[in-house]
């Protein structure tokens, strides 16, 4: 879209009394504008022991920010936080411009990037729902935005969603909708079965958005398959990444795992969005490991870690052992790459440190392998081929009774063919 036509906007947000990350909210929220290609020309703020219940600000403020938006020549004012049905309508009523919250800016990002069927789907709803309640005042947003840049619900790609239609038909919308992704997650959980009963161990990529999740998964993918055509969609920008990949790392001695990569988080990702990919997401609770990204060349990554975190645990995902991958190091000062405990220093970009990163993820998902010696009967000839498939082989030798192996396999595999050998 050209410069010149994006939407001028004006940031407001509230600090409240032991809000001590304002100051970084404010700025991730004037990065999702940017994305929503929106630009922001004026930011306002106001210290309050709560919100305003009815403007969300003062009326001195209100009156300030009129004056702001008139001088700026901006039409669009964008709330820190979700605005309430009754804050919406008001606050349009009386700054007569287009009013939007973080949540709806959050929305229209994931609608612009979602790809797939069931993506696009989950936004939908995510966006059905969030407007069910606001439906008198976005109407009214909506007809003076006119379809501009970056405005409230744009219709792109929603199918028929206009907000003109009636609470009735937007709540059929919503159950024609949600049994359509019912079937879709049905088959993905399908999928997921059978590749629990491959036994391989799944690794999944956790981390804020845009901190090098997909570019490392691309990575992997090319060091240990140069002539791999699987490579994900990886871009500079928040939520690239809104569907589920899943691929096979395949190492060097017959082991591999699974590597997930999944939709970034983002500082208060709204409710409706965190139900809407709850299913996407869940590959996340069955992880074996996850694998923790952070932008390590990011002033605030720590805080970025601590979004992360909060948002694995309001998933049901903490607990599960975690890496923590230090990415872009090659923008910092510090040494890389390095590993420290459960810390790997690394920067995808000039490919130093993925050796040392699978290096610690064989660690953590090959606990459970054992090295035995043991003789294969020359009848049960199927064994050596499979172990030779499955296993790590060092030793091979014949004898009269059969085939020697010295091997290195998963308990599982032990455990499952003794019966059928003699161990040394």
């Amino acid at each position: 879209m050209e410069h010149q036509n994006r939407t001028k906007a004006v940031i407001v947000g509230v600090q409240l009394q032991r809000d001590h990350d304002f100051a970084y909210s404010m700025l991730e929220l004037r990065n999702l504008a940017d994305a929503c290609n929106i630009e922001v020309v004026g930011e306002l703020s106001q210290k309050a022991e709560r919100v305003n219940p009815s403007h969300y600000i003062g009326s001195g403020k209100i009156d300030e920010l009129r004056a702001l938006l008139e001088g700026l020549e901006a039409d669009t004012v964008i709330f820190n936080d979700e605005l309430s049905p009754s804050q919406l309508r008001n606050l349009e009523k009386d700054l007569e411009c287009v009013v939007m919250d973080r949540t709806i800016v959050i929305l229209d990002i994931f609608a612009e990037r979602a790809k797939t069927r069931e993506a696009q789907l989950q936004v939908e709803v995510a966006r059905l729902q969030y407007s069910l309640p606001r439906l008198v005042g976005l109407r009214a947003s909506l007809s003076r935005q006119g379809g501009g840049g970056g405005g409230g619900l744009r219709n792109k790609g929603a199918g028929e969603t206009k907000l003109e239609l009636d609470r009735r038909r937007i709540e059929d919308r919503i159950s024609a909708l949600q049994s359509e992704l019912e079937k879709l997650v049905a088959t993905r959980q399908l999928q997921r079965k059978k590749r629990q009963k491959n036994e391989l161990p799944v690794v999944c990529l956790v981390g804020y958005t845009n901190t090098g999740k997909s570019s490392l998964m691309n990575a992997l993918l090319e060091a240990h398959d140069p002539e791999t055509t699987k490579q994900v969609f990886a871009k500079d920008m928040l939520f690239a990444t809104l569907e589920t990949s899943v691929r096979s790392i395949e190492l060097p001695d017959n082991k591999s795992f699974l590597l997930t990569d999944t939709v970034g988080f983002v500082s208060q990702l709204p409710h409706h969005l965190i139900k809407a990919f709850r299913s996407t997401l869940e590959e996340v609770t069955e992880a074996d490991l996850l694998l923790h990204v952070v932008d390590y060349a990011h002033e605030d990554y720590e805080q970025l870690i601590q979004v992360t975190n909060e948002t694995l645990k309001e998933l049901g995902a903490e607990g599960i052992p975690t890496i923590y991958v230090y990415n872009k190091c090659d923008l910092t000062e510090q040494p890389y790459p390095r590993v420290t405990d459960n810390r790997v220093f690394m920067s995808v970009k000039e490919n130093k440190g993925l050796e040392e990163l699978v290096q610690l993820v064989r660690s953590y998902i090959y606990k459970d392998f054992v090295v035995k010696e043991i003789l294969v009967p020359f009848s049960q000839g199927r064994l050596v081929s499979y172990f030779n498939e499955h296993a790590h082989i060092m030793e091979t030798a014949y004898e009269e009774e059969g085939t020697r192996l010295k091997l290195e396999c998963s308990i599982a595999d032990y455990e499952r063919y003794r019966n059928d050998f003699i161990e040394l």
